[in-house]
């Protein structure tokens, strides 16, 4: 508006013209921008530009992108992956463009800085864009860059000793960029506590070949052979970055034979029979099951004379075989649920020398002296407990008493000196008996050990078993074990046939 004010000078008065003129502004401006949202704590070959070019009108579209070395369509860009997607304002107007421009394709230049230990990604664009419905064309660059710092991807080495794995993962810098998978479980703190050993720039795990995490690829006469996978994952995508494989062979006695005619065999199941429950494994004779099973081994106590053991003479040894397999039966049945043809057959057997001579050369001279042992006094305490398996290392407790077995199940006894630290000491089994009670001089007694040594009429005799130097037992002198086939005592009434001799259930207890 134009306003003209003047006075006149006779009447002294004010006249006021106004004229309106139309006055049209220039627009604000306001330039596109290109906002840069790449995330920065990830790995070059998971990273990715994220851009958002914007804000516009509605009347505004994407038509290409200009790189340096090509120019791609909206269409072709989201077919090389860099996913273009139009967003809305939540009123519906306004837009932005939003594009992912992964950091390994070519469009993306790479320059790495050693002495600083970085690398820099730089992204150089052109958006060409049109506004309707005048198409009018124009265009907005932009150049983005980020900076990531040199990873070290980790390696990952392993070497095995007589019982364990050992896997060494060396990570450098990249810790933070990966999880750990050995077998199929994630390493977790309580893992790592059991297994782990940490350094400045590696850690170590150690876990035994029989591990759960492990699996068992074959078996033979006296070794096992296990494997252990190991998997350093994205935590963003679980992605692999780095898989690593060590199998080894484990010296393992897997069957054992006795003087006595008795025979153990373990049982293993191996990574070709997933479906195999070693609980269902039999020797030949399908009613001689395992005295001991778990979900993956299954052991087996019995003498050459049963359970369908086989004998032959080769020169002067006996050689005496059997095999443990599946029943017909339910090896039908786990081919069927496992599409499988594997059979599993694990043979053992034991070698006996039939007829053999040892010579033995000796002097004697007179004693000079009568063997004198020092007399001492003091009280030395000894307990003998009860073993749940072969092994030696679970024992029952007071609360798992009365424990049951059954006819000629093996029951493994320890007796341990407690209170010495003497290694000149040593512990010796004089008697062992049995007793149907708590009165350790009632009757019936039936002699297990006399004077040290198996009772001559037992017709299943003790087996005494070797004690070595291990974790918990400092001293073997201080501690014996030995094995004793489950009996009973015979009940004083017999039939008056004379045929048949009736046995119950009993309680027995044993007694030094």
């Amino acid at each position: 508006m134009l306003e003209l004010l003047w006075i006149e000078e006779v009447a002294h008065e004010n006249t006021s013209y106004k004229v309106l003129f139309p006055i049209t502004t220039p627009p604000m401006a306001r330039p596109p921008q290109v906002r840069n949202y790449t995330p920065l704590d990830t790995v070059p070959e998971q990273a990715v530009f994220v851009l958002e070019l914007g804000t516009f009108n509605l009347d505004v579209e994407l038509l290409n992108i200009t790189f340096p070395t090509m120019v791609l369509t909206v269409a072709e860009c989201n077919a090389r992956g860099f996913n273009v997607q139009e967003q809305r304002s939540p009123d519906n107007t306004l837009k932005t463009f939003r594009m992912e421009v992964p950091f390994s394709d070519p469009v993306v230049f790479k320059e790495r800085r050693a002495e600083q230990g970085v690398t820099t990604f730089t992204l150089q664009l052109i958006y060409g864009l049109v506004i309707f419905p005048e198409y009018a064309p124009f265009s907005h660059s932009a150049v983005v860059d980020a900076v990531l710092l040199d990873i070290v991807p980790p390696s990952v080495t392993g070497n095995c000793d007589q019982e364990n794995f050992h896997i060494t993962v060396d990570y450098r810098n990249q810790e933070s960029f990966f999880v750990v998978l050995v077998g199929k479980r994630l390493l977790n703190h309580e893992f790592a506590q059991q297994y782990l050993t940490e350094g400045d720039t590696d850690f170590t795990i150690t876990l035994p070949f029989s591990s759960p995490d492990a699996v068992f690829e074959s078996v033979h006469s006296s070794s096992v052979r296990s494997r252990l996978d190991v998997a350093l994952l994205n935590p963003y995508n679980n992605m692999t970055i780095k898989y690593f494989s060590l199998a080894c062979s484990f010296l393992k006695t897997l069957t054992e034979c006795f003087s006595n005619g008795t025979m153990t065999a373990l049982a293993v199941k191996v990574e070709s029979a997933p479906g195999l429950n070693p609980g269902q494994l039999t020797l030949s004779d399908p009613a001689c099951g395992p005295t001991y099973s778990d979900d993956r081994f299954a052991y087996f106590h019995f003498t050459v004379n049963s359970c369908g053991t086989t004998r032959k003479f080769i020169n002067n040894v006996m050689l005496y075989e059997n095999e443990i397999s599946l029943p017909d039966e339910l090896e039908v049945k786990l081919n069927a649920t496992t599409s499988s043809e594997e059979e599993y057959q694990l043979k053992v057997s034991c070698y006996y020398v039939a007829n053999i001579t040892r010579t033995l050369a000796f002097l004697t001279r007179p004693r000079d002296n009568e063997p004198f042992a020092e007399t001492g006094t003091g009280r030395l305490m000894v307990r003998m407990r009860l073993a749940q398996d072969a092994s030696y290392n679970t024992f029952h407790q007071e609360e798992d008493y009365p424990v049951v077995r059954y006819l000629r199940q093996p029951l493994h006894f320890e007796v341990e000196l407690t209170t010495s630290s003497d290694p000149k000491v040593a512990l010796v089994l004089d008697h062992c008996w049995a007793t149907l009670n708590e009165d350790r001089d009632s009757r019936p007694r039936w002699n297990l050990i006399i004077n040290g040594c198996e009772n001559p009429e037992d017709p299943y005799r003790v087996v005494f078993h070797p004690v070595e130097v291990d974790a918990r037992v400092h001293f073997p002198s201080h501690v014996k074990r030995f094995e004793v086939y489950m009996f009973s005592f015979a009940e004083d009434a017999v039939e008056q046939s004379g045929q048949v001799t009736k046995f119950t259930q009993q309680s027995l207890f044993f007694n030094l």
